[in-house]
C-alpha cells in the first residue's frame, strides 16, 4: 500500500506573502487545518492552524483590537511557516509515511514528485489505510483466530476455510509476545459457522 492510494490530490496552498488573516480564512472556508506554502510552484514551507494560533496575540495582550487586526492582516505566512518541511513521495509505503509522522510528531506530509507538489497525506488518511487493512468496511462476519505461531498455521487455516467455500473478504494478523498470533478475518458465505466450528475442532481459539 502506497501513499498515492490514500493521499489527497486536490491540495489548497498559499503563497509566502499571504497574511495570517487570509490564511486562517482559507482554512475555515475549505475546512482544512494545514496548508503547503508555494513560491512560484516550489514548496517553501508548511503551516498548520496550530502554528497560526501560536503566533496570534493572546487575550492578555495590551494591544488594542485595531492593533491586533492590523498585526494579523499584515504578518505574512513566511514569517510563521515551517521552513524545513518533511515530505514524502507518492510511492512511499504507507507505513513509512506513518513512521515519518510519528517520528517528527506531525499530522501531515506534502507529497512531492520530481520536486512538484502532487498531494498531501494526513493522519486521517493513515487512519483510513489502517481501517482498510483491518477490514473495518469489509463485508462478512468478523472473526479472530488465535493460534500458536508456527510454520504451516496459515496454510491450515486457509485450507479449512476453503473446504466450506467461504470467502475471505479481508485478512490481517498480529504477532503476540507469548509466541502466539492473532488472525483477523472477515468471512462471507453460507457455511461460515461450519468453518469456524471446524477450526475450533482443530484447536484454534475462535473469537469475534
Amino acid at each position: 500500500m502506497y501513499v498515492r492510494q490514500f493521499m489527497t490530490s486536490q491540495v489548497f496552498t498559499v503563497g509566502p506573502d499571504e497574511s495570517i488573516a487570509d490564511t486562517l480564512l482559507l482554512m475555515r472556508e475549505k475546512k482544512i487545518d494545514r496548508l503547503p506554502v508555494l513560491d512560484k510552484g516550489k514548496l517553501v514551507g508548511f503551516v498548520t492552524d496550530g502554528d497560526l494560533r501560536e503566533v496570534s496575540p493572546s487575550p492578555a495582550t495590551t494591544l488594542s483590537i485595531f492593533e491586533l487586526n492590523y498585526l494579523i492582516a499584515k504578518t505574512p505566512i513566511r514569517e510563521v511557516a515551517v521552513k524545513k518541511v518533511v515530505t514524502c513521495h507518492p510511492d512511499t509505503q504507507i507505513e513509512d509515511a506513518a513512521l515519518l509522522m510519528r517520528e517528527h510528531r506531525i499530522g501531515g506530509l506534502p507529497v512531492l514528485e520530481e520536486g512538484k507538489l502532487v498531494g498531501i497525506i494526513t493522519g486521517y488518511d493513515i487512519l483510513d489505510a489502517f481501517l482498510d487493512i483491518m477490514g473495518a468496511r469489509s463485508p462478512g462476519e468478523r472473526v479472530v483466530i488465535e493460534a500458536k505461531d508456527k510454520a504451516g498455521v496459515l496454510l491450515e487455516i486457509a485450507a479449512t476455510i476453503k473446504q466450506f467455500e467461504v470467502d475471505v473478504t479481508s485478512f490481517a494478523f498480529y504477532h503476540q509476545k507469548d509466541n502466539h498470533i492473532q488472525f483477523l478475518l472477515h468471512l462471507q458465505g453460507e457455511q461460515v459457522t461450519e468453518a469456524k466450528a471446524s477450526l475450533a475442532e482443530k484447536g484454534y481459539n475462535i473469537k469475534k
